[in-house]
């Protein structure tokens, strides 16, 4: 079958339209909307096969995916990811493997980071697949093509004030140049050959994608990429520092193939290679920052990789972005830079004079009005780069002033390994050198980024708390058409992790006892803190069932709460529940009334979790979940005020949420942590760690 190879872009949701085409009913209406390009294809009853991205309705919601550290995150998201594709798209991939063997699918490609499928098929099934309910949206498998830079010279040698400028020399100085650090690019590749780069490559069979299969190695037969990369990690040996981070890491997935063009659905598989590079969960091998100095070859909204970068973020991966080429006009904004989860970095020159190719805001992107396009600006005028074939370059562009965030960044975390992306972001911007109008602005947006500021304050905390933003409607216009160096300040302390917003209680087992609990029952008997428990830290509660009689651990810090999620980590560790479900975690009002009760039986030879819930007029409960013996995160978050509802998650992924509890007389006053109730017959001793709750929905490191 010949492959698509559409010239349109811009991918926008339209109102759901009939389609003319063979084998539609010509009564039903699809179900699934369609963007107009692919519509016009259907309708022109073409008989060439047409590759599209077919996105299904049911998603993860992955902000609701909370972990203790970066690993964690990582690992819980593309879990939660995976799981979803697994169970949703099965029917779907059995048309599309039945269909194939007919000969009216070329092939298919699932893409479990925004639950799609990856279509090349006639129309007959495209206009098949549309009428699925459980599909949510068929649009074209359109082309981008590769960037270039602005402008290009060759030389060999020449000082580098964009380094000094943004005081990364200072962190030098410090001992931070990106030890530990990993940064992935998306672009043409990169050139492992140049002795300035090759050094800095991760190495393994994780650190490289080429979704094309054209090379199994690094390459890069364009430059662009190695341009950039070389940025991020470059060294010395050409005369000068040209590389932010000379000694952090990279990983790169070339989305461009050798003809220098891109399938949307090759990127959404680079995205899923980032967020999980050996396909295995279970092993932390994702990159802290992924550069992206690309763009769609038109201005405007287009949210198509929005749920991809959703996802990295969720996972504490930084999506640092090219503010696109398309200045000098306000309104020239492009994504996905634009998008919410995207951090969009226009261009300097080295005398902070904006680039007249800088691309402007306001945003098209619906964020809130007090968000600048672009978020910072670096240097991106004239800088010296890696070349291919072991040379030298001088280019320009706003894909030269991202690496310069993107490796920033390396070096703000080899120092504080466990910012957020949102307090990396915050940090920049806060400690930003104000450029042109007075404060935040659609030109400058915060300014020119300050390495050295930043990590100051960071150090000495007066980085502002950052406030999420909220996610935007989906845009409804349509896109325009495409037209000196600070001396150091040492730090004066060592930098201390965020503390959980709203936080209610840590379980302080770190402390070798139980020290931080308001009580409990069967201490030095029955349950201990060991380091045989510990799933994380060096202690963890261990927890022995003897006599059917076992212990518990009380926190009392709860003050009424209308509002309360908590987390804990569980480990069954072999033991014998019985024939009767057990308490592992209670909670409870002021008059010691069970409000919620997360109960652990065995099923067969599985272990299962279930929650029963108090409501007005007796209780509901959730269905049982099977779990490993090993050890699960266990979240509930509680809601009795207003909406009332409760939601039961286990690893990371929402399992089930009761509605409907007319619960607003129950809040939760205390609560119980370990094995507890009926436990007649029952045998072992079961595992519990890193127990944390809020008065939000909100739990993270």
């Amino acid at each position: 079958m010949k492959k698509l190879t559409g010239a349109g872009i811009v991918i926008l949701l339209s109102v759901l339209l009939v389609l003319g085409v063979a084998n539609a009913s010509p009564t039903a209406a699809p179900t699934a909307s369609m963007d107009p390009a692919l519509t016009a294809i259907l309708n022109s009853k073409s008989d060439q096969p047409i590759s599209v991205i077919v996105t299904l309705n049911d998603q993860v919601d992955v902000t609701r995916i909370y972990g203790r550290d970066f690993a964690e995150r990582q690992r819980l998201v593309a879990q939660a990811l995976r799981a979803k594709a697994d169970s949703t798209q099965s029917g779907l991939r059995a048309l599309l493997a039945q269909r194939q063997a007919q000969g009216s699918v070329g092939k298919f490609t699932p893409l479990w980071i925004v639950n799609s499928i990856a279509v090349t098929a006639d129309s007959a099934v495209i206009a098949e697949i549309a009428h699925l309910p459980y599909v949510r949206r068929i649009a074209l498998d359109a082309t981008i093509t590769a960037p270039s830079p602005v402008t290009q010279s060759t030389t060999t040698a020449s000082p580098e004030p964009n380094i000094s400028l943004i005081n990364a020399p200072a962190l030098w100085s410090l001992g931070y140049v990106g030890q530990g650090v990993v940064v992935a690019s998306m672009d043409t590749g990169v050139d492992m050959s140049h002795t300035d780069i090759a050094a800095q490559w991760r190495g393994g069979a994780d650190s490289w994608y080429d979704p094309y299969g054209q090379h199994s190695s690094p390459t890069d037969v364009n430059g662009h990429g190695t341009w950039a990369m070389s940025i991020i990690v470059g060294g010395s040996n050409g005369g000068t520092a040209i590389g932010v981070a000379p000694q952090a890491k990279w990983i790169a997935a070339k989305i461009f193939n050798d003809s220098n063009t891109s399938m949307l659905s090759a990127i959404h598989q680079a995205y899923q290679w980032v967020l999980d590079p050996d396909g295995n969960p279970l092993t932390p091998d994702a990159p802290n920052v992924v550069n992206n100095s690309w763009s769609f070859n038109s201005i405007g909204c287009n949210l198509e990789f929005e749920p991809d970068l959703q996802s990295l973020v969720a996972a504490g991966i930084t999506p640092v972005f090219a503010a696109g080429n398309f200045g000098p006009n306000i309104s020239t904004d492009a994504s996905p830079g634009n998008n919410p989860d995207a951090f969009a970095v226009g261009a300097t020159d080295n005398t902070d004079a904006i680039a007249s190719f800088s691309s402007r805001g306001p945003t098209s992107c619906g964020r809130s009005a007090q968000t600048t396009y672009p978020a910072v600006v670096a240097p991106g005028v004239n800088i010296k780069v890696d070349d291919l074939y072991g040379l030298y370059n001088n280019v320009s562009g706003t894909s030269f002033s991202a690496p310069h965030v993107s490796g920033g960044l390396a070096l703000l975390l080899n120092a504080f390994p466990t910012l957020t992306v949102a307090q990396q972001e915050t940090a920049l911007a806060f400690t930003a050198k104000d450029l042109g109008t007075a404060g935040p602005d659609n030109t400058f947006g915060a300014g020119r980024i300050d390495l050295l500021a930043a990590y100051n304050a960071i150090a000495s905390g007066s980085v502002p708390t950052p406030t999420p933003t909220p996610l935007p409607p989906t845009p409804t216009s349509t896109p325009l058409p495409p037209t000196a160096t600070s001396t150091p300040m040492p730090p004066t302390s060592t930098p201390t992790p965020t503390p959980i917003p709203n936080a209610i209680f840590s379980d302080g087992f770190e402390s070798g006892s139980f020290s931080a609990w308001s009580s409990s029952t069967g201490a030095g008997t029955r349950i201990n803190v060991t380091t045989a428990a510990k799933q994380a830290g060096v202690y963890g509660m261990a927890a022995q069932i003897s006599s059917g009689t076992s212990g518990y651990v009380v926190d009392n810090s709860p003050n009424n709460e209308t509002s309360y999620h908590a987390r804990f980590y569980f480990s069954p560790n072999g033991a014998a529940p019985g024939s009767t479900a057990q308490d592992i975690f209670l909670g409870l009002n002021a008059f010691n009334t069970n409000v919620f009760r997360v109960q652990m039986r065995m099923s067969g030879k599985q272990y299962q979790i279930g929650v029963t819930v108090a409501r007005s007029g007796g209780t509901t409960s959730t269905k049982w979940y099977t779990i490993t013996n090993a050890y699960h995160a266990i979240e509930i978050a509680f809601q009795s005020a207003g909406s009332a509802s409760f939601t039961l998650y286990i690893d990371g992924a929402a399992q089930q949420t009761l509605t409907g509890l007319n619960t607003s007389a129950y809040t939760i006053k205390s609560v119980r942590l370990g094995p507890q109730g009926t436990l007649s017959g029952v045998s072992g001793t079961e595992y519990f760690d890193t127990f944390a709750s809020t008065r939000t929905t909100y739990i993270g490191p």
